[in-house]
């Protein structure tokens, strides 16, 4: 049997209609398959390969760790250098409150953590979130996520959640004494890489002060530089009080982390203790790779170069069919009238070899989120095809 029949065979399916390309290797910006075609990857697996495919410095660090050893003990037991360093360089690039970092597998189980630890350290229950929120797909996660359309399947979710309008000032009158949390996306990524209207933010801030909840900022989709700046809130001049984060983490390999005040954290290891427990998160290997990619980052200032790439985006994507190109930085959305048309462009992108898609809650947009590393002749490749896309529908 060829891959493609035991794909279908034998691995779980998300959709009737995956993409079902086969990939052999990838380098740099571009997927290549068996057949010798190469895609422009213009999503980078959903925002995760900020420096690219097979980074070499990321590659060294996850072959040298994988030498010295792999999993050893439940997280938080032994104390790995992988781990630690991880952690130190994480909160040296953050504001000062946020100096607790727990390393979890991925960006739903940080969720999780956030979520639980909020509970725990407010001693409430009730936890706000927003209208086409994503935060993943596990049940906690799917409780404080903001479409009915994935959770109705799923009830009965988390008790307790109150779903908010996105940028409604007004709104945000809900959040009061019986609130453990509110959970946020400075940016919202699968709405269409929506961003917070100017002093939404701060409203928030300071509506969860007077009220004693712990406000919790997503930037699992763009942190890491992916919005012209090192983490997102830093547009916005807003500290959450957890922050979660994953995808590009860990430059390829799975990782994600909440980050938290010390003594906010704290409150996980008693009564009970073990409040909070992974067996695999912060795995020695994906956080070599985390700290690879982190330093790379940083030593290069690559967020630095994104918003001249932005605009380029936005100087190019001019066309009929489009009616607006929203987002920051690199996590940007082209509007188009409505799936159907969305579609057509993937499905004939794809033909021409650039790799794309549409939003969960924002069908009638083109996702654009290369790595970061994209050159300008790269871009002006990627409009050149979805222009011609749009010509043909």
């Amino acid at each position: 049997m060829t891959n493609r029949e035991l794909f279908f065979r034998h691995l779980g399916q998300t959709s009737g209609f995956p993409l079902a390309i086969e990939i052999s290797h990838a380098e740099g910006v571009y997927l290549h398959s068996p057949s010798g075609m190469k895609y422009l990857d213009l999503i980078s697996g959903i925002g995760v390969s900020n420096l690219g495919h097979g980074h070499p410095e990321i590659v060294d660090a996850v072959k040298s760790q994988a030498s010295k050893y792999m999993h050893l003990m439940v997280y938080g037991e032994l104390i790995q250098a992988p781990q630690v360093l991880l952690a130190q360089k994480l909160c040296s690039l953050l504001p000062s409150s946020l100096n607790n970092v727990y390393l979890v597998n991925s960006g739903a189980e940080a969720t999780e953590g956030a979520l639980k630890l909020a509970k725990r350290y407010t001693g409430r229950s009730q936890m706000i979130c927003f209208r086409n929120a994503y935060h993943g797909s596990t049940h906690g996660a799917l409780s404080v996520g903001g479409s009915e359309s994935l959770k109705r399947a799923f009830r009965p979710l988390l008790p307790g959640i109150k779903v908010l309008e996105f940028n409604n000032v007004e709104q945000l009158k809900s959040i009061d004494q019986n609130t453990a949390c509110v959970i946020v996306e400075p940016i919202q990524g699968e709405a269409g890489a929506l961003p917070a209207q100017e002093g939404f933010l701060q409203e928030l801030r300071d509506a969860c002060d007077r009220n004693g909840a712990l406000l919790i900022f997503d930037e699992i989709q763009s942190g890491f530089g992916r919005t012209g700046a090192l983490w997102a809130f830093e547009h916005y001049g807003v500290v959450p009080d957890i922050l979660l984060l994953a995808k590009s983490m860990g430059g390829g390999m799975p990782i994600g982390a909440f980050v938290a005040p010390e003594g906010i954290m704290k409150s996980l290891t008693h009564s009970p203790v073990l409040g909070h427990i992974t067996t695999f998160g912060g795995n020695a290997v994906c956080a070599a790779a985390a700290l690879a990619h982190l330093t790379v980052v940083v030593q290069t200032k690559i967020w630095l170069q994104v918003y001249s790439k932005e605009q380029l985006f936005r100087k190019l994507l001019v066309h009929p069919q489009i009616r607006k190109l929203r987002g920051k930085g690199l996590m940007l959305a082209v509007e188009y009238e409505n799936f159907c048309k969305v579609k057509k462009v993937v499905d004939r992108c794809l033909e021409a070899g650039l790799l794309t898609d549409w939003f969960l809650f924002a069908d009638n947009c083109l996702r654009i989120a290369p790595p970061l590393i994209i050159s300008e002749e790269q871009i002006q490749k990627a409009c050149e095809i979805i222009l011609e896309a749009s010509n043909r529908i």
